[in-house]
């Protein structure tokens, strides 16, 4: 099947087989960043965004986002560098593997909710696998960066 798709904003028009999962489709086109962790939907490592909703792309069939905007870290660089450097102040990366995943996903929880609670922070942020730390250092990044954002200082 044709597969046309707008990833990270160039559109790409391809032949690929039925059975291509979107992790794959992605990461043959140099986006790198999506890790494929566990195969099976439960460590976050291979989140994307498609029409600017997290998914799983280790779960999603390319052929599903026919016609659709998929956005992976690369496509996010300069957000994700401004959240990345809390994240790495608070001392939040340790191996850095569950960087990418963990990012997008909190990006995503800043495009839904720009003021949640600890409590929402981590519920939005239960599927991402971290197997270096206790989340406590995310949490810290996330707040020092919410603070930022909200007219206080940079950690």
């Amino acid at each position: 099947m044709i597969l046309n798709i707008w990833l990270n904003g160039k559109r790409l028009s391809e032949e690929i087989n039925a059975d291509t999962l979107l992790i794959d489709f992605v990461r043959e086109h140099g986006c790198k960043s999506v890790k494929r962790g566990c195969d099976t939907s439960n460590c976050g490592l291979c989140t994307v965004f498609v029409e600017d909703k997290p998914v799983l792309s280790c779960s999603m069939l390319a052929a599903r986002a026919d016609g659709k905007h998929v956005t992976t870290l690369e496509g996010l660089q300069e957000e994700a560098a401004e959240f990345g450097a809390f994240i790495a102040n608070q001392g939040a990366e340790q191996c850095g593997f569950c960087n990418p995943g963990f990012i997008m996903n909190a990006i995503a929880l800043f495009r839904e909710n720009p003021n949640p609670t600890d409590e929402q922070i981590l519920e939005y942020l239960a599927g991402n696998l971290c197997r270096c730390s206790g989340y406590e250092g995310q949490l810290r990044g996330i707040r020092a960066f919410l603070d930022y954002k909200n007219g206080g200082a940079k950690a």
